[in-house]
């Protein structure tokens, strides 16, 4: 378990833009910077020294030179430093294909980040050659570590149950169809047995009162599972953090702003640096947290940054702060969760 506590906390300037300013009262909490997102942290009856952490999320990163979904992730990357949070988190999907060269590229660009990442994997990332390459870069699929009173979780949500061997299927083949957003060969998406039983011991012995935040790529909610905009075993996930006064959850994977709410959970989804998806068509129960229809003629459009800052008692400001205009009223004005 790693413990960043020794770190020094850098001064961290608001950053102003177009979007506005939100306070999140309810513990949801995440932001990115052209698809990084930025947040500070503290918490409940546990004593916590407030600070900030910076997400990125969904580069996407294709192996031909100079394609502008990297130009995308290093503008990320400059504006995280900008930012100087303690640390940063990465929900995964780095690349498109899960290629050497692409995961390369994808380390190459985030080692320019000047603090500690931290880096959880996507489909993309992992069904070429099952995370051989991502593993190799960045270590294990799990992970915890505390930071000045919170506890961290990463876990690897995007696993399936063995469709290929059967079907004798080459890498190629089975990454072609975990690529797909509606793949109809996969089944759903998990983060399996062997990562729930890793996780009841991570925080078997942990105070009700700490602070948890918890990083997946997909969502532990079914928001939309025809798009596997789910984690199938999110509801034994979300009764493993129970006994807790309040878990925050971060995934990416949806390419865009939501927000749900469970028991004492309360997650949000982010924006990524390669393109935004559509909203699927069900009704959210928090409308007001979505963004407005990206503009094809604008690549940018609906690509960018939040900002939270969390205070003692788990509570924050949110900033969004897209590349391009593509915020509500409400969420430019800000908002409380």
């Amino acid at each position: 378990m790693t413990d960043f506590n020794k770190m020094s906390r850098r001064d961290f300037f608001t950053v102003t833009g177009k979007a506005g300013l939100a306070t999140i009262a309810a513990g949801a909490v995440g932001v990115n910077f052209g698809m990084v997102q930025v947040a500070e942290a503290a918490v409940g009856k546990s004593k916590v020294s407030p600070f900030r952490f910076a997400i990125l999320t969904d580069a996407h990163l294709f192996s031909h030179a100079d394609h502008k979904f990297d130009a995308m992730l290093e503008k990320a990357v400059a504006d995280c430093n900008k930012a100087k949070p303690d640390f940063v988190l990465y929900c995964g999907d780095i690349a498109q294909n899960g290629t050497a060269d692409q995961l390369d590229k994808g380390k190459k660009i985030l080692s320019k980040l000047t603090m500690p990442l931290k880096v959880i994997p996507g489909e993309h990332d992992w069904y070429l050659d099952m995370g051989a390459a991502w593993r190799g870069h960045f270590g294990p699929q799990n992970w915890s570590f505390d930071h000045k009173g919170v506890h961290f979780i990463g876990m690897n949500s995007i696993l399936v149950k063995d469709f290929w061997t059967g079907a004798g299927m080459t890498p190629l083949e089975r990454m072609g169809v975990m690529e797909m957003l509606e793949s109809p060969l996969a089944g759903p998406w998990g983060v399996q047995a062997e990562q729930l039983d890793w996780l009841k011991k991570d925080v078997k012995k942990l105070a009700s009162d700490t602070p948890i935040v918890v990083f997946t790529h997909s969502p532990l909610w079914d928001y939309y599972p025809r798009w596997n905009f789910q984690t199938s075993d999110a509801p034994e996930i979300r009764e493993i953090l129970s006994k807790f006064v309040r878990v925050m959850s971060f995934h990416g994977h949806v390419h865009q702003t939501v927000y749900n709410k469970i028991g004492n959970m309360g997650s949000v989804g982010t924006m990524s640096t390669s393109w935004p998806w559509p909203y699927p068509p069900v009704k959210q129960a928090y409308p007001e947290h979505q963004q407005l229809r990206a503009d094809p003629g604008n690549f940018e459009d609906g690509m960018g940054s939040q900002l939270i800052d969390l205070e003692s008692d788990f509570a924050g400001k949110m900033l969004y702060k897209p590349f391009a205009e593509s915020l509500t009223p409400t969420m430019k004005n800000g908002f409380k969760i």
